[in-house]
């Protein structure tokens, strides 16, 4: 360690660290464009230049690294005239488009602007026009007139997708960024440059013009594309969910998340399809019912039956809470030993960066909790083989649609009873003899063990009819606050809907084993009780990055 003073602060910082490194880490801000700490360094915007006493030139601190005894001014009045100019030359030519710009309320040029700028302009001349709304992918549109030059994106195409398409055409004022001719933008990760994009030159297709960042609400979750599960921000307006962004998390996803992800995996929560209740068939019909009417029918028809005549298929996209109070259903109150769940792997499908193969959020989670899976002792070929001989002729679905599989849509016509908790309607709640409506994982509270035996929670981003109650301490207050510039959250926008564990938890009472549980985090303080390799965690270890389980019971496959 070194020491190094700056603005009159005396630091011990790393000899390796650049001045804008050690100045972040302790929390002191020095504005910037092109810099970004998971890229190599491009120097060219000049907003991050300081004074070093016996220096004569301002230099650039994104590429100056410390030394000893350095010190530095990040607010002199040299470096202050400095960042004057570099705003004015930087607003010469920029369009007036923050009225209409995406970017509008999270844009560095903005907040730099009321910031570091001089509040005026000397510039008389027409401003230079340049190509606007480009498709330069599937998912990106460029309005290049926004564009400040940083190379942010052209560095992390290159360095992180490895996908070298973007650069600079012309010169002086007419800069351009461009794809190279017969090229897109359309690697799996591309979508990462709106993030990283300080202005709004990169415009995310799906989400452009749709609302402002001051109208959402920003609720931290995971994605469940894949079982990464990289850290994300769910964005909320009118009680719908309208992006997903990354959060930093570097036992994760670093920074990034892929554009499947970004753009898929949250759709189902507002679609079509969604289920607003639980459903009975009768006369052949699904009907909607209430919650006491569904949760008796599914009593009386698992008392008809014997216990190895009931088996239970529970989820990898289900949380460890709903997993776990499954298995304790199929343990304690069927008294059934025929209960799995079935994997959803893409073989091949997996890269070096973040996507796995398999698609499910919790597969590792479901293993843990001793449910078996495919190919093992009890596991769904064993079901499966059951439900084909008929000596299995109830099954108790979890959260999957096992029938997008038409070999098993086939096989499901031997039972006599089907009973599902889904969120949507899909090929398996059209088979079902009783749907229970459950919740999504941006409606409720729970946790999520990704491959590399990681535990993430998931909150409430989107509001329920019968909210759930918050595991730990946090007022609901925000709800209110938040459901009053959303009208629409009282004018039916809410779902009927509720968590698994929820749902089981009353049949099993109903059933005559009491299972007691006033939130989620009563059910995750049990199972870390009863399951070795939860051993010592709670909801405030996991907290908002998560926590590692037990390494010997992880076994992580590489990419």
């Amino acid at each position: 360690m070194i020491k190094i003073t700056v603005d009159g602060r005396e630091l011990e910082v790393d000899p390796t660290l650049t001045i804008i490194q050690a100045a972040a880490q302790n929390g002191i801000e020095i504005p910037h464009f092109c810099w970004h700490p998971k890229l190599t360094v491009s120097g060219n915007c000049r907003m991050c230049l300081v004074e070093i006493e016996k220096m004569p030139k301002l230099v650039i601190s994104c590429a100056t690294q410390v030394a000893d005894g350095m010190v530095i001014k990040t607010k002199s009045e040299k470096v202050v005239k400095a960042r004057n100019a570099v705003m004015e030359f930087l607003l010469i030519n920029h369009p007036l488009d923050c009225p209409i710009c995406d970017e509008a309320g999270e844009c560095k040029l903005q907040d730099y602007t009321y910031k570091y700028s001089t509040g005026y302009s000397r510039f008389q001349e027409d401003k230079v026009h340049k190509p606007k709304r480009i498709e330069l992918g599937p998912n990106i549109i460029l309005d290049v007139e926004r564009c400040i030059l940083c190379s942010r994106c052209i560095r992390f195409s290159e360095e992180i997708a490895h996908q070298k398409v973007l650069t600079f055409t012309e010169r002086g004022t007419h800069v351009v960024l461009t794809t190279f001719p017969g090229t897109q933008l359309d690697n799996p990760y591309a979508m990462n440059v709106v993030d990283i994009c300080p202005v709004g030159a990169l415009t995310n297709r799906d989400f452009r013009f749709k609302a402002r960042v001051w109208e959402m609400s920003s609720t931290e979750s995971i994605c469940i594309g894949c079982a990464r599960g990289c850290n994300t921000n769910v964005w909320v307006r009118n009680n719908e969910i309208l992006r997903l962004t990354p959060r930093d998390n570097e036992e994760v996803n670093s920074s990034w998340m892929c554009d499947e992800g970004r753009v898929h995996s949250f759709k189902f929560v507002s679609s079509e399809n969604r289920l607003n209740g639980p459903m009975i068939r009768k006369d052949g019909i699904l009907v909607d019912v209430g919650w006491d009417e569904a949760i008796s029918k599914v009593v009386s028809e698992l008392h008809t039956y014997r216990k190895h005549e009931i088996a239970g298929i529970s989820s990898p996209y289900s949380t460890n809470e709903d997993n776990y109070i499954f298995a304790r259903f199929f343990k304690e109150v069927i008294g059934s030993k025929s209960f799995g769940f079935l994997p959803h792997t893409i073989p091949g499908a997996d890269d070096d960066l973040l996507i796995r193969a398999d698609k499910t959020p919790n597969s590792l989670g479901a293993s843990l909790l001793r449910i078996p899976g495919e190919n093992e002792s009890s596991g769904i070929d064993h079901i499966l083989k059951g439900i084909s001989s008929g000596t299995i002729k109830v099954l108790y679905v979890l959260e999957d649609n096992i029938a997008a599989d038409p070999r098993i849509a086939e096989i499901l016509t031997n039972l006599e009873m089907l009973i599902v908790h889904s969120s949507t309607k899909n090929e398996t709640t059209i088979r079902a003899d009783v749907v229970l409506s459950a919740s999504t994982f941006a409606e409720k509270y729970g946790t999520y063990t990704n491959f590399t035996g990681y535990v993430q929670r998931v909150r409430p981003a989107v509001a329920m009819i019968e909210q759930e109650r918050a595991p730990d301490g946090m007022a609901m207050s925000r709800w209110d606050k938040f459901a009053a510039r959303n009208d629409s959250w009282g004018k039916g926008n809410k779902r009927d809907a509720r968590s698994s564990w929820r749902i089981l938890a009353a049949i099993a009472s109903a059933m005559g084993v009491k299972m007691k549980y006033a939130s989620s985090e009563e059910v995750f303080k049990e199972l870390v009780e009863r399951v070795p390799a939860f051993k010592g965690l709670s909801y405030s270890k996991i907290g908002t990055h998560g926590a590692p389980i037990k390494k010997e019971f992880i076994k992580v496959s590489k990419p």
